[in-house]
């Protein structure tokens, strides 16, 4: 059984740091970088891409709102037309950085605010396809169900359905809001049993105890949330032991 391991990745801008990417490129198969709008910058993003490219880490493009301030995780009221043009932006700053280091990009996830946004917002959805769509014909992730991946499907994109480690879920299959209780686990213990529990019996326990069947391609492991080393690297061991191959859904 194969399962890919993403994380996001390259969210520090200027002289501030978030997370430990190097150690994480060592655990991850994928790497969300982030493109600028909610956090990185060219050198950061040039430098993460490298990175990934000597470990033979796939190179995706995480897109955003254009929202510095919020790290992406406010919801804005966006022109479809103009956010389908700022994803494409996105990607194409990316892909340069990329392939300076050699690789390319080699898919697209929304980011915080967009990609809860995506689950429902219709017209939101199809412009994030749209951007991609117009880049070229990059898989996307999203959440399972989303109307992103449906607007994907359609347009004649890979559709790569996602699940989250360290993150709560609600009976219906949609995340915590992190302003909520339950929003994220904190234990290692305790991602590394839904990580297990994903990969063999492809389910989850919601906050309210409830398990509810999910489908995925590629588990997600934070790169910003306290411990996120300690974590994936116990969800990468306890995979393998469990007789799970971490591995790229993506070829070059």
């Amino acid at each position: 059984m194969n399962l890919d391991l993403n994380s996001d990745l390259g969210e520090g801008f200027g002289i501030w740091r978030l997370g430990d990417d190097e150690a994480l490129l060592d655990v991850v198969t994928s790497a969300n970088v982030a493109c600028g709008f909610h956090a990185g910058d060219p050198s950061t993003m040039r430098r993460v891409c490298a990175a990934a490219a000597e470990r033979g880490v796939a190179v995706g493009a995480q897109v955003s709102y254009r929202d510095l301030a919020g790290f992406g995780r406010r919801f804005i009221d966006a022109d479809p037309a103009e956010l389908a043009d700022e994803v494409l932006y996105q990607i194409g700053a990316l892909d340069a950085c990329a392939r300076a280091a050699g690789t390319r990009v080699l898919y697209v996830k929304p980011h915080g605010a967009l990609y809860n946004a995506t689950v429902h917002h219709e017209a939101q959805a199809r412009a994030v396809v749209a951007g991609v769509r117009a880049f070229g014909e990059l898989p996307v992730l999203g959440l399972p169900g989303s109307r992103l991946l449906e607007a994907a499907e359609r347009a004649g994109l890979r559709a790569v359905r996602e699940a989250f480690a360290d993150r709560g879920y609600t009976p219906e299959g949609t995340l915590v809001p992190r302003s909520q209780p339950g929003a994220l686990l904190t234990s290692t213990d305790a991602v590394v049993e839904r990580a297990v529990r994903l990969a063999q019996r492809r389910e989850l326990i919601a906050v309210d105890g409830s398990a509810v069947p999910v489908e995925v391609d590629s588990l997600c492991l934070h790169g910003d949330t306290p411990g996120a080393v300690r974590h994936a690297r116990a969800v990468r061991a306890a995979l393998v032991e469990a007789g799970v191959v971490p591995g790229r859904f993506v070829a070059d």
